[in-house]
């Protein structure tokens, strides 16, 4: 018998994070919304259940909670609200494997780069909590429309960005179970071209008015 992954998705009550919640409970997975409010969690979980016609269920519950119960968390929170979110739950993400979704988008320019000091947003996090935690970069570049278009595999693919070379193929694993294609893209710091890329990709859609443009890697 498998025994699957508990994940928590902080920051689920938004698009990209209900998505990859929706995606990951429909292969399976127990899944948990955190949010600061556990009542808002419990409100975007019994949502995102409803979607799913009763074939899987979501739970919602605050940030630590949430964190403290899973095994893989993933993090889908603006970038404004990255690090004040880490530092919360820190204590509870020991010893188990960080997904972060941040790219460092700083409004109104959203569609020009802007890499932090220091070049990655999600690099900063891994040397924040250090190597008690395996901190993970993926799914800065997939539109929240995609995720949610749960009778089809999302048609582009996903950069894996990690120090930790079992938790990058843990992650991949995870993605592909909930029908996302990931790439292993090396360490944590080529985190900071998915980042970039996120500025570029809502340059493309504004140019071409679209809004689902995203990336395929060939040669695979």
């Amino acid at each position: 018998m498998t025994i699957r992954q508990r994940i928590a998705v902080i920051g689920g009550t938004g698009a990209e994070g209900g998505g990859i919640a929706l995606r990951l409970a429909q292969a399976g997975y127990e899944v948990t919304i955190g949010s600061r409010s556990n009542e808002k969690a419990v409100e975007a979980a019994d949502e995102l259940t409803a979607i799913l016609g009763g074939s899987a269920r979501i739970t919602g519950a605050d940030n630590v909670t949430a964190a403290d119960g899973a095994d893989i968390v993933f993090l889908t929170v603006p970038y404004a609200a990255q690090r004040p979110t880490v530092d919360s739950i820190a204590a509870e993400l020991r010893g188990k494997i960080l997904v972060d979704a941040t790219a460092p988008l700083m409004p109104p320019k959203v569609a020009r780069v802007q890499l932090p000091e220091g070049g990655s947003a999600v690099t900063a996090i891994q040397e924040a909590l250090g190597d008690d935690v395996r901190v993970v970069s993926a799914l800065q570049n997939v539109a929240a429309e995609k995720l949610r278009d749960l009778e089809h595999e999302v048609p582009c693919d996903v950069l894996v960005c990690g120090d930790d070379g079992d938790a990058r193929r843990e992650v991949i694993a995870l993605l592909a179970a909930a029908r996302i294609r990931g790439i292993e893209a090396g360490p944590i710091a080529n985190s900071a071209a998915a980042e970039a890329l996120t500025s570029v990709i809502i340059a493309i859609n504004r140019a071409h008015k679209v809004t689902g443009a995203g990336i395929r890697i060939v040669g695979i």
